[in-house]
């Protein structure tokens, strides 16, 4: 008891110590003998293991042409915890349980002890490269999982190296062969395994609630062993290109996990069927079968974890995209409510003050001066701008939360165009402008809400006439074009230049024009486009600096 309590009053300080900056997985509790059972049970799987790779799959008497044993302790060393203590008492455990295998199946002392450290070297060594460069220590990702198994390649040469000079010393093995072997069969044991202990989530044993999937799941792994045995037990049947289309399909249903597990499966069974004499290879000697296996599942099935990966990246880009629509979604309706009521609010006063100024000017609230008269005037103008902005916030509002309705039916476009001209020159701004009608065609009936469309016109013409007043003529048009009615706003002004063709459509955005003599307040086209929009038709502007703009708009024929 004293000596726990000891631990625990040191552990901040040794965490501190030994914390690796690119770790991000803590446990409440990183303690080691806090939560034993994980890693004792690691240890005898790391026991079991060992046996089992020795027994059964070896190729020169010493080296094994599958080694699980680094790829199962590198998991559940990386999901566990961190902390020195916890590094510590699971480094202890792991050598106990590589000894004690290598001691069952008969290994002297010396190749024991030599076997022992070249396998704790490269489990740390995948441990620390695991906590440095794989973010979150996921591998559901394009970028993790390619992190991941680059260090699952990195992570065994040094003890390969080291283990292949050993063996040639002490046994005289050659060096090349003990190498390579060595080599593929942990990378392969740290890639599988590893992949399937890191990929496996807390969310993926919900299956069992789900009779469905997990009869899915359970018939895809079936058919996936099945098709293995055919090919790598004593049938030797050659159905190899069976195994491909199974481990898609198991990709593309379960994504990351399940694919690992499929292809510890396959793994598994196509090792140690090679080495017992089956399969494909059983006519070459058993370290060239060894190999030949090992390049078979790396570079044949392997592969297959990184279309899953991609595959898992997808949806989780795609629920992302889901979820920031919804989010832009409630925002704009937010948006919406509020203009709605900043309108409604401002309607009401402001016909109050139209309604003052305008006594206040006919001289019904006693006698005025020439002054105080064109004061009232302002006062009228400016409060009927006012007005007009609550009016488009309105419309806005009511055009972005879907509450405005249009009435489609046969529109005289031509006669509607003149209307707005007439409208448009009684505008102080349309002084000593030439404003035009020009229709080009016959029978120009568009299926279009008249009133809405007279909105979306005059919206585009005020436009016109304020910001190309230079030019000394605004031109409305409307013909045909591939069976739908074109309607075009015409200005000689200055244009625009790509740049702001782009921003033009945008709620508020002037273009730069706030503080120009221009009055505006920059929801006239981006409300018109939605009107547009409403009506099943297009709008859009051709435009160059120094050559004037021209917004279309085209609607569905009649």
């Amino acid at each position: 008891m004293t000596m726990s309590r000891a631990l625990d009053r040191a552990e901040p300080v040794l965490d501190a110590v030994s914390a690796d900056v690119g770790a991000v997985m803590s446990p409440p509790n990183a303690a080691f003998f806090r939560q034993p059972l994980a890693p004792i049970l690691t240890a005898v799987g790391v026991t079991i293991l060992v046996v089992l790779a020795i027994s059964f799959a070896r190729t020169n008497g010493l080296v094994a042409a599958l080694w699980g044993a680094g790829g199962l302790a590198m998991a559940v060393w990386l999901r566990g915890g961190r902390g020195l203590t916890y590094d510590l008492g699971f480094g202890v455990l792991v050598v106990t349980g590589v000894l004690a295998g290598e001691f069952l199946v008969g290994n002297g002392p010396a190749l024991s002890i030599m076997f022992m450290a070249m396998n704790l070297l490269e489990i740390v060594l995948a441990v620390v490269l695991a906590r440095r460069f794989l973010p979150g220590l996921s591998v559901n990702s394009v970028e993790g999982l390619a992190r991941f198994l680059a260090i699952c390649a990195v992570a065994p040469l040094p003890s390969a190296v080291l283990s292949a000079l050993a063996l040639d010393a002490m046994v005289g093995a050659d060096m090349l062969d003990g190498f390579r072997i060595w080599w593929c069969g942990h990378a392969l044991g740290f890639a599988v395994i590893g992949a399937f202990g890191l990929a496996l989530q807390r969310r993926h044993l919900l299956i069992v609630r789900q009779p469905g999937r997990l009869v899915e799941g359970a018939t895809l792994l079936g058919l996936i062993g099945s098709a293995c045995y055919a090919i790598f037990s004593h049938l030797s049947l050659p159905y190899g290109f069976l195994l491909m289309p199974l481990l898609l399909m198991m990709a593309v249903r379960f994504r990351v996990s399940g694919i690992a597990a499929a292809l510890v499966l396959v793994t598994v069974m196509a090792i140690g069927g090679t080495m017992a004499g089956h399969g494909p290879y059983h006519s070459f000697s058993a370290e060239n079968r060894a190999l030949l296996a090992q390049l078979l599942v790396l570079l044949g099935y392997m592969p297959i974890l990184m279309v899953a990966a991609l595959l898992e990246e997808r949806d989780r880009l795609a629920e992302r995209a889901r979820a920031g629509r919804e989010r832009a979604e409630r925002a704009s309706a937010a948006k919406s409510r509020l203009l709605a009521n900043v309108a409604h609010e401002i309607k009401s006063p402001v016909g109050g003050i139209i309604g003052i100024g305008e006594l206040w000017a006919g001289g019904q609230l006693g006698a005025t001066s020439p002054d105080q008269v064109e004061m009232a005037q302002m006062l009228v103008k400016t409060a009927r701008q006012v007005e007009t902005l609550a009016h488009d916030l309105l419309d806005v509002a009511r055009a972005e939360s879907g509450a405005v309705k249009v009435e489609l039916r046969p529109t005289d476009v031509a006669g509607l165009l003149e209307d707005v001209r007439r409208a448009l020159i009684l505008k102080p701004e349309a002084k000593g402008l030439s404003i035009e009608v020009l229709v080009e065609g016959d029978a120009l009936i568009a299926q279009a809400d008249s009133q809405r469309l007279a909105q979306v016109i005059g919206n585009l013409a005020g436009n016109a006439v304020k910001y190309g007043a230079s030019g000394g003529r605004v031109l409305l048009k409307t013909a045909w074009a591939d069976h739908r009615v074109r309607i075009e706003v015409i200005d000689f002004g200055p244009g625009l230049s790509l740049e702001k063709q782009a921003q033009l459509f945008e709620p508020f955005n002037r273009l730069g024009l706030e503080r120009s003599a221009i009055e505006g307040h920059g929801i006239g086209l981006a409300l018109a486009k939605r009107l547009t929009e409403l009506q099943g038709g297009e709008i859009g502007v051709v435009s160059a600096p120094g050559e004037g703009a021209t917004f279309w708009v085209e609607l569905a024929a009649a």
